[in-house]
């Protein structure tokens, strides 16, 4: 009697590859990629153009790249909504750095990162060494640098500084692709941190088990500190990024909350766990690609931008149902 063996590279091996692929937090995200790009291009041609492409990627780069930093953040149990501001703010850092004290450009620029930086050190030690909740520290700085920042601009925009125009500026963000290339790099870099090296696995521990990261010997509380510094000196080089591509530095970068929320949102629906514990940086890119296309799509389309919210709220409640739905199938599996 014969028994029937299914052949290498027959049904089952595509169920595998199937089941393998539905059990990636990236899995759901990346089909609603797909799906979007597919239709927005059947009702436009103008969709995949050169220059269409270039307005999504630049929609899509500053923001991914601040929600890389709150991917490790939610990840580790903590969350920041004074990115924003930290990101509007870090290029008049560098303005007052270069134009009222003479700090040559690059040094401005490595200044407003640490400045940044050490927003985001405050901000943790706050919040791990005062035990303030990370959304109630967060909001208290964000409306103290909204004050800085529009008690030292006068709520008006300024120039870059010219030492800085030229091709340090088309480097880090004025030309066509700068944004974009910077974005994947910076992706591809903490996509290997988070899941290759022991600050990653320390993070996911941190927000999994804090009284088991605890005992096994892992400072929780530098963990969370130093992830509360990366996210804020990522929403610096974010900002920077942006007044260099829009060439003036304006109060208004990044929209204050919205850069926040929206990197939030981004980091939600590529599978990131608001309860920590979990999370994907390459799934904050896909989520905001989403959103990105989303809002580039209706405006050529000639759907209004009023719904933009309601699509961008509803793709965030689905996005947690299909995070839950996968995590059981994950757990099911044993994987």
């Amino acid at each position: 009697m014969s028994v029937a063996v299914d052949k290498p590279g027959g049904p089952a091996l595509a169920r595998r590859a199937w089941t393998g692929f539905i059990r990636r937090r990236e899995a759901s995200v990346l089909v609603v990629a797909i799906a979007l790009v597919v239709y927005f291009q059947a009702s436009t041609p103008l969709f995949l153009t050169d220059g269409n492409l270039r307005n999504i990627a630049q929609a899509t780069a500053p923001t991914a790249i601040v929600a890389v930093g709150i991917v490790f953040l939610l990840v580790s149990g903590e969350i920041d909504i004074s990115v924003g501001m930290v990101a509007a703010l870090a290029p008049y850092l560098m303005h007052y750095a270069i134009d009222f004290y003479g700090v040559p450009a690059v040094p401005a620029i490595l200044l407003a990162l640490l400045l940044a930086a050490l927003v985001g050190l405050v901000n943790g030690l706050i919040t791990t060494r005062l035990k303030v909740p990370s959304f109630v520290t967060t909001l208290g700085m964000f409306y103290l640098l909204y004050g800085i920042l529009l008690t030292t601009s006068k709520a008006y925009p300024v120039a870059i500084p010219s030492s800085v125009k030229g091709d340090l500026q088309t480097w880090l963000g004025a030309g066509d692709w700068a944004s974009l290339s910077w974005c994947l790099l910076v992706v591809v870099f903490f996509h290997l941190v988070l899941t290759r090296t022991r600050w990653g696995l320390h993070t996911i521990s941190v927000g999994g088990n804090m009284l088991g990261a605890t005992e096994a010997g892992i400072r929780v509380n530098r963990v969370k500190v130093g992830n509360f510094m990366l996210v804020s000196t990522l929403g610096a080089f974010a900002g920077l990024m942006e007044a260099f591509r829009i060439n003036s530095i304006d109060p208004n970068i990044g929209g204050g909350t919205r850069i926040t929320f929206t990197a939030i949102a981004a980091a939600v629906i590529g599978g990131t766990a608001l309860a920590g514990g979990s999370g994907t940086v390459i799934g904050a890119l896909l989520g905001m690609f989403v959103l990105a296309v989303l809002q580039n799509g209706f405006n050529l389309v000639g759907v209004s931008a009023n719904p933009f919210f309601l699509i961008q709220g509803l793709a965030i409640l689905v996005s947690m149902i299909a995070n839950q739905y996968l995590s059981r199938l994950r757990r099911a599996g044993g994987s």
